[in-house]
């Protein structure tokens, strides 16, 4: 009766309590049917967001997840329906529709329509997209995929005079292939287009024809322009940091000695999720595994949908009485206490939260702000400096030092508000200070002014300490989360993992925790997990950057291919034997990076 609903029969509340009975003639609509007609009638994708939660996608009982009705599906051309060819990867289709017979009727029909379907799936390869299929949902594509996807489609168009604008295009590409997309963008210039690439890439800035850096650090200690000009002389610049990585001044140091697997391991067997074939891998603990292979191959399949759901939900269930779908299954578990998986996801979606909140340094600073004594002879408490609470913030904006102006057909406007000047509380609030500094003051901070101003404040200096080691000392405490980059948000999160008490027992998990860092970044990034690791926790990084791989303890890499070709363990072992291993495409990478002499265990 909760969850379905009772229609128009009578609802009996009893109340043991009082000993009394209350019947209602009024239908109780029911938990399913109310969240299934929340999520049809509401225009809110924060409200879907929430409620998809409750929700799980399983193949339609009728088409078997075909979308077409039986009489559409009965076609065939060869031996395929629509279906079935939607499904089969790009690379396999490419070689196997020039292969179908026709006779002279159906060749005068297929004959155009098969030079353009091959000539666009011929685009895709191109990218480094063959492994996709075309029935592959478009919300199940990376940043980086989608892209190239797009980019594709403009190659095809063979558009002149155009200028077009990448962001990080190489996002989950593999060494192997980023030569590809390197070519394609070559072709696109060479048709006479502009094309201008924000990219990290060593390879994609090393090919281009003219280089604009920008620097010299970030956040307000960067929006200058270093150097602008040919690629010569960036490596020449003595005071560019991208620059000297480019050159070899500048490098990740590779680690004189691996750690030792001394933990124990667990070990995933009979993996199958999507392209894995069966595979058992072993993670050893109290290291940092990577996780890597040519895009496509299963790491995220392996990582993200084996590994990190088959320890949640043993965590949430560690007698095992709900059966877990899947035929994999994790041996090991028991060493673990904690999983946790650091994303690039945005640490809020709205201008209220920012890293202050987030990392739950507001928190002491509104405590310190309420034991001042012109804060107690007006009787505020911590909530007073709350934006979140009314009283204290400003009612104009809510507290969000901005106000939304809906565009309609165009993304939403955000303005300043009017009454507080972007400062989010009232003007009473803002007159209690601490060392002269009111509470929007401090939000104004970045992190290491905050933490020079703090620096006799233990709770709060090592929060902030935290958000300074991981490369974030430049961030604002008040900045608007929705402003902050992928690598920025991913940071924030190991910053707040890192204040926490570490039961050294904890599984990390980062998928491309490099997109959208510079060398310098991932030096403090490499750091922050060496600490994780150092005690006594495992992380685990699907990764396709050489400089985080080859420092390494232990790699499992995929392949041989992506897709049907891929979802095999083809080398585990340190990034010197993956180097030695023939049949590795990241260990052929990795050998020009290592130096001769191999680190020790």
């Amino acid at each position: 009766m909760i969850l379905a609903g009772t229609g128009r029969e009578e609802i009996v509340f009893r109340y043991q309590r009082f000993r009394r009975q209350l019947t209602s003639q009024t239908a109780f609509e029911g938990v399913l049917p109310q969240l299934a007609r929340r999520y049809q009638e509401t225009a809110s994708a924060a409200v879907r967001e929430e409620l998809e939660q409750f929700m799980n996608e399983q193949p339609c009982p009728a088409c078997q997840g075909a979308r077409l009705k039986p009489e559409a599906l009965a076609v065939r051309v060869g031996p395929w329906s629509i279906d079935q060819l939607c499904r089969l990867s790009i690379d396999r289709l490419v070689g196997e529709l020039p292969a179908i017979a026709f006779n002279a009727r159906e060749q005068l029909i297929a004959e155009r329509i098969l030079k353009e379907t091959l000539e666009r799936l011929t685009f895709l390869t191109g990218v480094g997209l063959g492994y996709l299929s075309l029935a592959r949902k478009a919300a199940t594509l990376s940043g980086g995929e989608a892209q190239r996807i797009r980019l594709a489609s403009q190659i095809g168009s063979r558009l002149a005079g155009v200028l077009y604008i990448l962001d990080e295009p190489s996002i989950g590409l593999h060494q192997r292939d980023n030569q590809r997309l390197i070519n394609t963008l070559a072709s696109l210039r060479d048709l006479g287009n502009t094309v201008i690439v924000v990219e990290h890439d060593t390879e994609t800035i090393l090919a281009a024809d003219h280089v604009l850096d920008m620097g010299p650090g970030a956040g307000r200690l960067g929006g200058e322009v270093v150097y602008s000009g040919p690629i010569a002389g960036l490596l020449a610049h003595p005071t560019s940091a991208t620059g000297g990585y480019l050159s070899g001044r500048l490098a990740i140091p590779t680690p004189a000695r691996r750690r030792p697997h001394v933990a124990g391991q667990l070990t995933i067997r009979h993996a199958s999720a999507n392209n894995l074939k069966d595979v058992t891998a072993h993670v050893p603990l109290g290291v940092m595994t990577c996780v890597t292979g040519v895009s496509g191959s299963g790491k995220s399949s392996l990582v993200i949908e084996t590994l990190y759901q088959g320890v949640l939900h043993h965590l949430r269930d560690p007698q095992g009485q709900r059966p877990r779908s899947g035929a994999s299954r994790i041996e090991g578990l028991e060493k673990l206490d904690k999983i946790i998986d650091i994303d690039q996801s945005p640490i809020g979606r709205t201008p209220r939260s920012n890293p202050a909140t987030y990392t739950g340094v507001l928190t002491p600073i509104r405590e310190l702000l309420a034991r001042l004594p012109e804060a107690r002879l007006r009787g505020y408490k911590p909530g007073r400096f709350s934006f979140n609470i009314k009283g204290g913030r400003c009612e104009a904006c809510e507290g969000e030092g901005v106000i939304k102006i809906a565009m309609h057909f165009l993304p939403d406007m955000y303005v300043t508000c009017e009454a507080c000047y972007g400062r989010r509380y009232n003007r009473e609030t803002l007159d209690v200070k601490y060392r002269g500094r009111s509470i929007a003051e401090i939000l104004a901070m970045t992190v290491q002014e905050a933490l020079d101003f703090f620096a006799n404040v233990p709770p709060i200096k090592s929060r902030l300490q935290t958000m300074a080691d991981v490369g974030l000392g430049y961030l604002g405490l008040g900045q608007s989360s929705v402003t902050l980059s992928g690598g920025e948000a991913q940071r924030i999160k190991l910053a707040r993992e890192l204040s926490k008490r570490s039961t050294g027992r904890t599984l990390y998990i980062l998928d491309e925790p490099t997109t959208g860092l510079h060398p310098a970044d991932i030096r403090h990034l490499l750091a922050v997990l060496g600490r994780l690791v150092d005690s006594g926790n495992t992380v685990v990084i699907i990764e396709h950057n050489l400089d985080v791989i080859k420092t390494a303890d232990h790699i499992i890499d995929l392949g041989p291919e992506g897709g049907e070709a891929g979802g095999r363990i083809i080398a585990t072992g340190t990034p010197e034997e993956i180097a030695k291993h023939p049949q590795s495409h990241t260990g052929a990478f990795l050998k020009r990076l290592l130096p001769a002499t191999s680190a020790v265990s």
